[in-house]
């Protein structure tokens, strides 16, 4: 910043060009000024994509009174200002094509050129981590094809994460991802989800593609609606949102949070030997022993592992990568006492590289200190832990060829047992309508040609009002943007067993019986909704999940079931999704299912019938065409009244697929009255 002393001088010398300058500037001002008085909202960017085949919103804001002229396609529009500064045009219909400028002129004659402009099928999905988790994440699955794929003509766009507690807002937040075309780098950080329905819809119509992702992880549907929805049928969640509408209260609990974490991490760090500990001559010889498959850590501080190994001279020195499965919860790992990777939390894959040079020939040290504030510190067994080396160290699809498994055992050993972190948290995020007021109201009305809703897994804990939550999120968004045919499509919770969500370690032992599942209660939810109603599609995802991780890998395979069902739904093309049932008839005990198409022949598994009395027992059941046959064990008294399928949290065992392999949903329904 130049200062008052610097101008005094200058002006006292140089009088006329000190004038001119002063009035150069106020020129500068006065241009400025002008620009900011017409604006759009943060959708309308340079590279952006416009929805093909509708009338397209174009808005922002001026001056009360004002004219704005809006250019698009060599083609003028006009809008005046409304009392609150609000203007809109409407372009017309269009086809896929571009690039085109699209130019907004306020009657001063000042201009906004947003360049780069394509026509083409705007998606907007939205949910939480399952639809956040990004390429980088997912990269290990399909290297070579992340690798090798760009596309000028797919474009993304991140919504960044907001909240408003009071009401909507006007607009979202400026974001880093601003339409940027699809390649790696671009892609590295967005949503896997959103990356492969772009790139399979452009393989299938050959049109450009605008990809929105709004998504917040870990959050409930109760974000995603809007106050009016929810107010009427649920005041208590419009209650529970209103304790938190004082801001001062808000600011100064985050902010004891966050003095109150940091003080604990001064004393953890205080208290551990965080110097000596990593250190590959440290001596362990009297820690525990303890194997990595049978081992828990209940306590809230800082636990360390140690592990020596063995590197021969081929390996030695070398780039390598380190894969140390999924821990639970917060670790810095250390390789010869060089800290090589730090995760914050227990989701991600540990996956740390290892720089040239670093291992040596003969013993190496890999050294894992643990931070637990809740639960029990644990690994988990059923993912790799390893050391990779080679050109294919990246890889998980397959694994690389050359790499040197790490042992079960590790030393162990407290490093400084803490006091419980005190914590007042409040994650607004979580809060009914507050999603919906920051991120999804100022979306609208940018002209869209479907969402893809794909979140659940917060709400498996009383899946029971989830369906009319589900109605009334599609309900108040078709009624944001004037659509009541808004196409959705709905992604059905994959399989996983819940009881890893604790944070307290379990072994995986499939649940044979018949069990009151929370998940399969919320997949029902999403079933029934999708199915009644005339512009939903259920995307159906029961096999592509993993036992041991919320946030299965397969990405890809997600975004083709989706694909599919934009297909049959959008473009109205006469494809088969997963199997549905048309009928079902009960013939003393056996009940026989009719379905809307043929199915693989053989034998099923996991069907449960239940009688009068209300209690589930697995039952055979057999496939032939597009029937099913089940054979119930049930007495004359207790003939069969309620049926299910893939009731589970986990159902890995569930069978029933479509002739091109689409599992069915899970279902329950009553067979006799």
């Amino acid at each position: 910043m130049i200062s008052s002393k610097f101008f005094s001088i200058f002006a006292s010398s140089n009088h006329d060009l000190m004038k001119k300058i002063l009035f150069l500037m106020a020129a500068l001002w006065s241009v400025s000024f002008v620009e900011a008085k017409v604006s759009l909202p943060q959708l309308f960017q340079s590279g952006m994509v416009l929805q093909r085949g509708k009338p397209i919103p174009v808005w922002g804001t001026a001056d009360a009174g004002e004219t704005v002229t809006v250019t698009f396609n060599k083609k003028q529009y006009t809008a005046v200002a409304d009392e609150q500064g609000r203007w809109r045009v409407d372009l017309p219909q269009m086809k896929a094509g571009g690039p085109y400028i699209l130019e907004v002129r306020d009657e001063k004659g000042e201009v906004r050129d947003i360049t780069d402009v394509l026509v083409g099928d705007v998606w907007l999905l939205s949910g939480q981590s399952n639809i956040d988790v990004t390429i980088e994440r997912v990269y290990p699955q399909y290297v070579n094809e992340i690798d090798s794929y760009e596309n000028q003509q797919i474009r993304m766009f991140r919504v960044q994460n907001e909240t408003d507690i009071h009401g909507v807002k006007d607009d979202i937040r400026p974001t880093s991802i601003n339409w940027k075309p699809v390649n790696k780098q671009n892609a590295w950080l967005f949503s896997a989800v959103g990356y492969f329905l772009g790139k399979r819809m452009f393989e299938k119509v050959k049109v450009p593609q605008g990809i929105i992702v709004n998504s917040w992880g870990g959050t409930p549907i109760e974000a995603w609606i809007s106050a009016d929805s929810l107010k009427r049928d649920y005041p208590q969640l419009i209650a529970k949102a209103a304790l938190y509408q004082n801001d001062n209260y808000v600011k100064a609990q985050m902010q004891a949070n966050a003095e109150a974490n940091n003080q604990w991490q001064k004393l953890l760090d205080t208290a551990d030997p965080v110097q000596a500990y990593p250190l590959p001559l440290y001596d362990d010889s009297d820690w525990q022993t303890i194997d990595q498959n049978n081992w828990s850590w209940r306590g809230v501080g800082s636990v360390w592992l140690r592990q020596h190994i063995n590197i021969n001279k081929e390996h030695a020195r070398k780039s390598a990568r380190l894969l140390l499965g999924t821990l639970f919860d917060q670790d810095v790992t250390y390789l010869n006492g060089q800290e090589i990777g730090h995760t914050y939390y227990q989701y991600p894959p540990r996956r740390y590289d290892i720089p040239e040079g670093l291992l040596k020939e003969g013993d190496n040290v890999i050294a894992v200190r643990f931070i637990n504030k809740y639960g029990a510190v644990h690994f988990i067994p059923e993912k790799p832990y390893m050391l990779c080396f080679g050109d294919d160290r990246l890889s998980q699809n397959p694994l690389p060829k050359d790499v040197i498994p790490l042992s079960k055992e590790w030393k162990m050993h407290v490093g400084a047992e803490m006091p419980q972190c005190p914590s007042g948290d409040v994650s607004l995020q979580n809060l009914p309508t507050t999603l919906y007021n920051a991120v999804l109201h100022p979306l609208a009305p940018y002209a869209i040609n479907g969402v893809v809703w794909y979140q659940g897994e917060s709400n498996t804990g009383n899946p029971a009002p989830y369906a009319d939550y589900l109605k009334k999120l599609m309900g108040c968004w078709r009624d944001r943007w004037q659509n009541q045919q808004m196409p959705f499509i709905i992604v059905q919770l994959a399989n996983y067993d819940g009881r890893q969500q604790t944070g307290i370690p379990r072994p995986i032992v499939y649940q044979s019986e018949p069990v009151n599942s929370g998940w399969a209660q919320l997949r029902e939810a999403q079933r029934t909704t999708a199915k009644a109603d005339p512009y939903a599609e259920l995307a159906v995802i029961n096999d592509l999940g993993e036992t041991v991780d919320i946030h299965p890998l397969r990405k890809k395979e997600v975004a083709e079931r989706i694909g599919l069902c934009f297909d049959r739904l959008v473009f109205n093309n006469k494809v088969k999704l997963s199997p549905e049932i048309v009928s079902a008839e009960v013939k003393d005990s056996e009940i026989e299912l009719t379905l809307d198409q043929p199915i693989q022949s053989g034998e099923l598994h996991e069907f449960e019938v239940a009688g009068e009395d209300g209690k589930y027992v697995n039952v055979n059941a057999t496939a032939a065409g597009n029937r099913i046959t089940i054979l119930s064990p049930l007495t004359s008294h207790l003939s069969p009244l309620k049926l299910r399928y893939a009731w589970k949290d986990d159902p890995k065992e569930a069978n029933v697929r479509s002739l091109s392999g689409l599992p069915m949903s899970s279902f329950e329904l009553k067979v006799k009255e």
